[in-house]
């Protein structure tokens, strides 16, 4: 408003009691400082804010005293102060701050006169050229709004909120802290640096805990790797309770024990006294911003709730010539601040005499002989740098515009008078000066400070002064130092803070869905392994996953092994057949001539005995370690023995099924009878096999594989790699079918063969032979077949295929040449020449044999007594 006296009254406006105007300056400087808090139940005011209202007030006038005591900077120019008290309230400050816009406010004053008639004097307003202020961000808002329309350059020294820094919205606000957007970078990086990745935000109502949130939650985004469990916010005027029930809140996500806070000290102090309340002392790890900062008010009396909590401020320093001027601060010597005394009552516990006013008879009286630092505690306020670094600024800011418009003139020329605003502030935005702790002071293009923080963290442990140690710096990058760190109970260990703990070697996330930091681990299972964090791959087929499933390694190599016991029992057996087989050859070869001998058909009888030995021989081939010579000779022998065998044997019952059925009809003998017909019929006979499997060698030349299929159970650590030949269950039959369709054809003659007497040679004998083997052939099939999905497959087949094999060629030659061997060892008597007889005669003899066998019906094979030997020679 304007002042205004008339001259016959001389009367005036007084000064309000929330402003102070200091020194009859040159130029006027305005200032916005908290000197009081909110007021309770809708009063504008409370109680007195020392540190943060009356030192950063303080701060302000010792700057502008130490300018205007120094001849370099401003000489010959004076600055004063219009100091406003904002008591931390947007809406109130807003209101006080119109009082700097009064002088360019154009006001009508025609109608206006004085009693006696006459227009009055106008005394126009002291012109705001600048303010210094304000502290909280959401006062700066609103003032820069108004600042801005008048071009009043703002320079700010605590407000940190980040949309600030819009050099659309707020042109003219600059300010000598970094903004919170620094700061939520500096604590993104923090939250990273101790390993956490899933974290609460708390954020006070108000444009800075919620723009610092916002800049935290958007920076985290962008850098990825950390989620917010939940983004809480305080109310400005929280409800009875409400304190509690954002610590439950919090915990609805316990492993989010990192807990990032931008609040103002009242909210802070009552968060902690929640979750003590809570006995969740040591449960949440408080992550605080530049309102927590060192500061020991949110913290009194909640230490050990705080303990462990990493702050964060603007670097700084404590201004020793500050110290120096407010400790000699008195009642006597700074009547300029017109809330000192209200400081002083509430600084020493005690009340000061007012005309009028009775003194309560429980507070003692002020002396005005107390003294700071000596009759009470007293530490500087951590903005107090930045208060003299703002009013410098404006100052340099002033000095170099005098220069350049007041070039060689005393004091403010016209130029200069007034001040242009927005010409002030390119002035202000090209400083740079070492600020009052050492560091540069300088604006970017938004008018922002760079970034410097010291970073804090409360401890009690291992200490013995409990308070806030420096252990980090931030500028532009992180340097922290994790040996400094200490966590409740002194535990030196980084607590967790996260969603979910990583996986164990071997297993993969798997994300839930819409938080990214969250995830539940899944083990790659049967013969996958660990490609990512993400993925399981299933390892080659020739690779198995490693015991911890990181990679994969080779399947291991096996074969059938001699000394296993599927090899022992087959390989016995073998050998008692070769020794056996042998033994009978050497007994056949000695007594080559005897009758015996020649009556089994000697000829056949050693090609039997060959097919025999080779069906023995087999044994070894199927046991020895798979190669080329192994698997081609697996191929040939392994049918060949069989072939050669049952075509002996097929036509021996062939050679004598013909003889009986031609006997029937004449007494001639039928043709290819004799022992070079029955080799030649015996050699075709075999040849079909020889051919099949040469065919085979051409098309399919014989060589090894390594299976590893065959032995893949569920547990890869039981998985090997089998080496064979290349011979499938497949091939394996067909190279045995022809034996096999030689064998059922020979059990067919033997059957066709049953009513040949019993003195007949071989034709019983071999009937027995042909049953026996094809009841061990049956019994083979299942067994073979049956195995065929078991681990154990390439073991258990080998050996049944031997066994099988062994067992029908030790039917063979123990039914049809061990009796005859006995019989020419141990009964030589019984091996001596027959009467021979025609050929006429033994068919007449053998069909009266079975006429009386057909009567009879006691025997299947009926007996005769004469016992008739027939000449094989013939």
């Amino acid at each position: 408003m304007l002042s205004w006296k008339c001259k016959a009254l001389n009367q005036g406006l007084p000064i309000t009691p929330f402003s102070l105007s200091y020194l009859l300056a040159d130029i006027t400087l305005g200032g916005l400082f908290p000197i009081h808090a909110r007021g309770p139940h809708g009063l504008p005011c409370g109680e007195i804010k020392k540190e943060k209202g009356i030192h950063r007030m303080e701060a302000m006038l010792y700057a502008l005293d130490q300018i205007n005591s120094d001849p370099e900077l401003l000489p010959n120019i004076t600055l004063g102060a219009r100091i406003l008290d904002t008591c931390s309230r947007d809406t109130y400050a807003l209101e006080q701050s119109l009082t700097f816009v009064q002088a360019l406010i154009q006001k009508d004053t025609s109608d206006i006169r004085c009693s006696n008639g006459e227009p009055p004097i106008i005394r126009k307003p002291e012109r705001v050229i600048g303010v210094i202020g304000a502290s909280a961000s959401s006062v700066s808002i609103m003032v820069a709004n108004v600042l801005r329309l008048f071009e009043i350059p703002q320079i700010s020294y605590a407000s940190t909120a980040p949309e600030l820094s819009d050099n659309n919205r707020y042109d003219f606000f600059s300010r000598v802290v970094p903004p919170d957007s620094y700061q939520a970078q500096a604590m993104v990086d923090i939250v990273k640096a101790m390993g956490w990745n899933y974290v609460s935000t708390l954020a006070s109502e108000g444009s800075y805990g919620e723009s610092g949130v916002d800049s935290f939650q958007q920076i985290s985004r962008e850098a990825g790797g950390l989620c917010i469990a939940q983004s809480l916010k305080i109310p400005r005027e929280p409800k009875p309770g409400e304190f509690d029930k954002i610590i439950k809140r919090l915990m609805e996500t316990s492993n989010a024990r990192g807990v990032i806070i931008f609040a103002n000290e009242d909210d802070i102090k009552r968060v902690l006294e929640a979750a003590k309340r809570a006995n969740l002392t040591g449960h949440f790890l408080f992550v605080g911003s530049d309102s927590w900062g060192a500061k020991s008010s949110p913290i009194l009396d909640q230490e050990d709730v705080a303990e462990g909590a990493v702050t964060i401020l603007p670097k700084r320093a404590s201004i020793e010539g500050f110290d120096q001027y407010f400790t000699s601060r008195s009642l006597e010597n700074n009547r300029r601040n017109i809330w000192f005394a209200e400081f002083w009552e509430d600084d020493f516990r005690c009340k000061l005499t007012r005309p009028g006013i009775k003194i309560d008879s429980e507070k003692k009286k002020c002396t005005g002989e107390e003294r700071i630092n000596r009759d009470t505690a007293y530490e500087q306020e951590g903005k107090v740098q930045f208060v003299i670094d703002a009013v410098y600024a404006m100052a340099h800011a002033l000095h170099s515009m005098h220069l350049d418009l007041c070039p060689g003139a005393m004091g403010v020329c016209d130029k200069m008078d007034p001040v242009e605003g927005r010409l002030l502030l390119n002035y202000i935005r090209s400083v740079n000066f070492n600020g009052s702790a050492g560091t540069g002071v300088l604006f970017n293009e938004n008018g922002d400070a760079p970034g410097r923080y010291d970073i804090f963290q409360y401890q009690m442990s291992n200490t013995t002064i409990p308070g806030y140690r420096v252990i980090g710096q931030w500028t532009n990058n992180l340097r922290l130092n994790m040996e400094e760190m200490q966590w409740s109970g002194g535990d030196r260990q980084i607590p967790d803070s996260v969603c979910s703990f990583p996986c164990n070697p071997g297993e993969r996330k798997k994300m839930v869905k819409g938080v990214p930091c969250c995830w539940h681990c899944e083990l790659c299972d049967g013969y996958q392994y660990q490609q990512d964090e993400m993925t399981c791959e299933t390892c080659p087929f020739n690779m198995r996953p490693t015991p911890n499933r990181t990679s994969c390694r080779s399947t291991p190599i096996i074969k059938l092994e001699w000394h296993s016991p599927w090899a022992i029992i087959p390989v016995f057996l073998a050998i008692l057949g070769i020794l056996a087989t042998s033994f009978v050859v050497i007994t056949f070869i000695r007594f080559n001539d005897t009758p015996i001998v020649r009556a089994s058909g000697r000829e056949l009888s050693y090609v039997l005995l060959t097919g025999i030995f080779l069906i023995y021989l087999i044994t070894f081939l199927m046991i020895a370690e798979p190669g080329a010579v192994v698997c081609a000779f697996r191929r040939l022998l392994l049918g060949l023995g069989m072939a050669i065998t049952y075509s002996a044997m097929l036509t021996k019952t062939n050679r004598i099924y013909r003889i009986f059925e031609q006997g029937k009809k004449s007494v001639s003998p039928p043709k290819f009878i004799s022992p070079t017909s029955q080799l030649a019929i015996t050699f075709i006979l075999m040849s079909v096999q020889l051919l099949g499997v040469f065919v085979w060698f051409a098309v399919i030349p014989p060589h090894t594989i390594i299976d590893y299929e065959e032995q893949r159970p569920p547990n890869p650590e039981m998985a090997r790699g089998v080496l064979k030949c290349d011979m499938s269950d497949l091939s394996l039959i067909c190279c045995l079918s022809y034996s096999i369709v030689l064998m059922v054809t020979c059990t067919v003659y033997a059957v066709k063969s049953r009513g040949v007497p019993e003195t007949f040679n071989e034709a019983k004998p071999i009937g027995f032979t042909m049953y026996t083997t094809c009841i061990v052939w049956l019994a083979f099939v299942p067994i073979f077949f049956g195995t065929a999905q078991s681990t154990e497959k390439m073991f258990i087949q080998t050996t049944t295929l031997t066994v099988s094999m062994s067992l029908s060629a030790s039917v063979s030659l123990g039914m049809l040449y061990i009796p005859k061997v006995y019989v020419i060892i141990f009964h030589p008597e019984q091996n001596v020449q027959k009467r021979k007889r025609s050929f006429k005669a033994v068919v007449q003899a053998a069909t009266m044999s079975t006429r009386l066998s057909q009567k009879s019906n006691d025997k299947q094979n009926g007996e005769t007594q004469n016992k008739i030997e027939p000449d094989r020679t013939q």
